[in-house]
């Protein structure tokens, strides 16, 4: 076992996590990072819409972060997985995958989530790019495009709907009978595959044979979980949604059920982006901050959520 009892492990090293061992740093927590390295967005191209980093690669912006961390004596950056986790006394050990196990006072989880989209040949390798599940991340870039949003009932018109913002050829792929009764371009055909060229979007094949030219498509992905870490650690989930099926419910202070436990970014965000992540870490370290000075020299904090209040505690 790791002889340092950390302040704070924080479990995954993309926006929320760096910005909340940034947070840490500077308030001189002993912090470890434990980073998977599976950021979602890593296939993009670009970062959208983010201030001062607007179309950074995802990648670069995180080589940035990591880079900030190392002025911080008391931050540790460290590649790995945890894959177990268990209270400890006021704290709690975790374990990672190469069989080594950590101490800390409080934990922050930032693992992100897994982005699942229908299983349709050519639809993964065009992920994060002009496959994507964000228009306010990826319009822009395919403004006055033709483009496609594959999504069923209510949800696909609130979809397209929401593209015509970027521009005015938008049609709805349903991959089977509609689900819905609206005023919208709809193609109900059994979808093949999409076709790309150069690594991009060019057409959508049905399994009649046609094709259907689509320079880009909004996907109605669902996000998950990428393990069991949460619920070995016992933290309660907000009830599923149309964008996450399991996330970690939190509070305003990004406090899960369980004491000694926060949760930012993705996996507890109800609109996941990169800018809404980087808040979120930066508020959840403060919050573990004053958690610790709670337990040191007894700063007034609000009382910790309990299994009651669960119902009130959000994602």
């Amino acid at each position: 076992m790791d002889v340092t009892e950390w302040d704070c492990v924080v479990i995954g090293g993309g926006a929320a996590g760096l910005s909340a061992a940034l947070v840490l740093g500077r308030a001189r927590r002993r912090t470890l990072v434990v980073d998977a390295g599976r950021q979602s967005n890593l296939p993009a191209h670009g970062i959208g819409g983010l201030l001062g980093h607007d179309g950074r690669p995802p990648a670069e912006l995180y080589a940035m972060g990591r880079a900030e961390l190392a002025q911080y004596p008391t931050v540790e950056v460290r590649p790995g997985e945890v894959t177990t986790g268990v209270a400890e006394g006021a704290g709690f050990v975790l374990g990672l995958a190469d069989g080594s196990q950590i101490h800390t006072r409080r934990v922050l989880l930032a693992t992100g989530m897994d982005y699942v989209a229908p299983p349709i040949p050519g639809l993964a390798e065009l992920w994060g790019r002009s496959a994507f599940h964000c228009p306010f991340c990826h319009g822009w870039e395919a403004r006055d495009q033709p483009l496609a949003v594959l999504a069923s009932g209510e949800r696909a018109v609130h979809m397209a709907l929401m593209l015509r913002g970027w521009t005015d050829d938008v049609v709805i792929l349903t991959n089977g009978p509609a689900e819905f009764t609206a005023d919208l371009p709809t193609d109900e055909r059994q979808i093949a595959g999409f076709v790309s060229e150069a690594g991009e979007l060019v057409a959508v094949e049905f399994t009649d044979g046609d094709r259907l030219a689509r320079r880009g498509v909004l996907v109605a992905a669902t996000l998950r979980q990428r393990g069991d870490l949460a619920a070995q650690l016992g933290v309660a989930m907000a009830p599923p949604g149309p964008l996450a099926e399991d996330a970690v419910a939190v509070d305003a202070f990004h406090r899960t059920s369980v004491p000694g436990v926060f949760a930012a970014g993705d996996l507890s965000a109800s609109m996941p982006q990169v800018a809404s992540a980087i808040a979120a870490g930066s508020l959840s370290a403060a919050a573990v901050v004053q958690s610790l000075l709670a337990d040191d020299v007894g700063l007034p904090v609000p009382p910790w959520p309990n299994q009651k209040e669960n119902a009130d505690v959000t994602a």
